[in-house]
This record gives C-alpha cells, structure tokens and sequence, in this order.
C-alpha cells in the first residue's frame, strides 16, 4: 500500500507557508508555548496544541487529529479494467504516473511520466492497449522526467497546460475535450500549486476518474507555491464538487474519492 504524501507536520507546514505565518506567530494566535510548537513540527502529539493551532490555521482539527493518531488512510483502491498506477521513484521521492483506457477500443491514454516510463509501457504491450494520449498535469521535472522515452515508446500525443508549456507538447487551456473511445476526458484548471496545474476528468468507466497532480493529495494538498489561496478554491470548486465516488489519482501517495477527502483533508473537510 501506497503511504500518505503527508504527515500533520508537512500540513502544518504547508498551511503556514501559505497563509506566511511564522513559528513565533502561531504559537502567540494559538496561545501555545513555542516549544509545542516546534514538537508539532517534529511530529510530537499535543491534542489541545494541535486543536489550537488547527484553528489558526483554517484547518478541520478532526481529521488532523485522526492523521496525527495514524487513524485514517483511504480505502484501497485497486487497478481495474480501464485504470492502473505507476510509482516510481524521482530522486528518492515517490511520484506517480497513470493509464487510462477504453476497455472496448484499447484506446488509451497516459498521465505524466514519473521518473521511469518502463513499467507503463509493459503494462500497455502486455494488455494490447494503444497509447494515443500523452497528458501532462504540470511541468515539473518529476512528473516529466521520461517524457521523451515514453513519446518515442508509445508515439502518443503530447499536451501540457499553455501556463506551463513544455518542448514538444501542444499547448492545451480549461475547457479542452478529448475523446477516447467511448470515454470524455474535460480539462480543468486547478493551478495554485503550480501556474498551470491542471486536472483531467475521465468519464465513461465504471466510476469517474480525476487525474490531478500535485493539486490534491489523498489527507493534503500540493503547496500553494504559486498562490495558496487559488490552490484551496480551485481544490474546493473543480475537484471536491464532483460526485462522491469519484476517483482522485494524485501526483504523489495513495488513490482516493471525493468523498474520503470531503471527510478527511484536513484542509477542505466541512467546506463542500
């Protein structure tokens, strides 16, 4: 089983960041002595400090609290006719990658590459699929690193977001629709954590699919590294308003649903 991206130290950090709150400041709007503070950074379990400082922070202190007692991981999600995931390993950080297919037609397509494409294009020989499709989620060098490889391998279409191009790829904004055999993939722009972040939506198998980067992780989300704020209402808005059984394929950790994030991040549960 895929372990979480994130513990409660990296939330905390992550929220700080974003909203530029400093250790000193936390512990002075949460009224908590600095030094619980720095222990929550370490992983130390302070349930009232943690109560306090989820407040600050805009947090939901449940499932922060549930993540920090190692209560929670989303339910297994198993490959299935039409989905599979690819963990690979980018300079001693797991990243993901994902093919998607039409059971009917074959007709498939391939989202990011992870370090190492090898394990995706077997998988795609062994199961006869046709990789027509290469769509990218954002340009960072984890999720491109074997891009060349896998377009020479596959010989399938390359598209990244126009915010964030990428040498060889068609240029694609929110709104674009691809067909894949009897499957719609919609294109939605959730940028914040990059300038050009974007989620694909699968319709057409037995559940809907959400690929979506680094803009949601299952219990956290991408760090607003470009605008924090836009990084929560895109998550909010065009991922977390899709029905409940919606798959969530994030960039790094486990698959997850919407409706398990809707319970248990952290940052959005009883927002939506």
């Amino acid at each position: 089983m895929i372990p979480l991206e994130d513990n409660v130290a990296d939330i905390i950090g992550k929220a700080q960041r974003g909203l530029r709150i400093s250790d000193s400041e936390l512990a002075e709007k949460a009224r908590v002595d600095p030094e619980k503070i720095h222990k929550l950074r370490n992983g130390d379990f302070d349930e009232l400090a943690l109560l306090r400082v989820a407040s600050v922070l805009g947090l939901a202190a449940r499932p922060l609290c549930e993540l920090a007692r190692g209560e929670w991981h989303p339910k297994k999600i198993d490959d299935r006719d039409g989905l599979a995931q690819f963990n690979t390993h980018y300079h001693g950080m797991a990243v993901n990658a994902y093919l998607v297919w039409d059971p009917a037609s074959r007709a498939a397509a391939a989202f990011d590459t992870g370090a190492d494409c090898s394990e995706m294009v077997r998988s795609a020989n062994r199961q006869k699929l046709a990789v027509k499709l290469i769509l990218l989620t954002h340009a960072h060098s984890d999720h491109i690193a074997d891009l060349p490889r896998l377009r020479e391998e596959t010989g399938g279409q390359v598209f990244a977001p126009a915010r964030e191009p990428v040498p060889g790829a068609e240029s694609i904004e929110e709104g674009k629709r691809f067909r894949l055999g009897k499957l719609e993939i919609d294109t939605r722009l959730t940028w914040g954590h990059s300038r050009g972040g974007m989620t694909y939506l699968v319709t057409g198998l037995g559940h809907p699919i959400a690929i979506v980067g680094d803009s949601l992780f299952a219990g956290s989300m991408g760090g607003g590294n470009v605008s924090y704020d836009d990084a929560l209402q895109n998550n909010l808005e065009k991922i977390l308003t899709l029905p409940d059984e919606t798959i969530i394929c994030p960039g790094h950790g486990p698959m997850t649903t919407v409706g398990e994030e809707k319970a248990h991040n952290p940052f959005f549960a009883g927002q939506v």
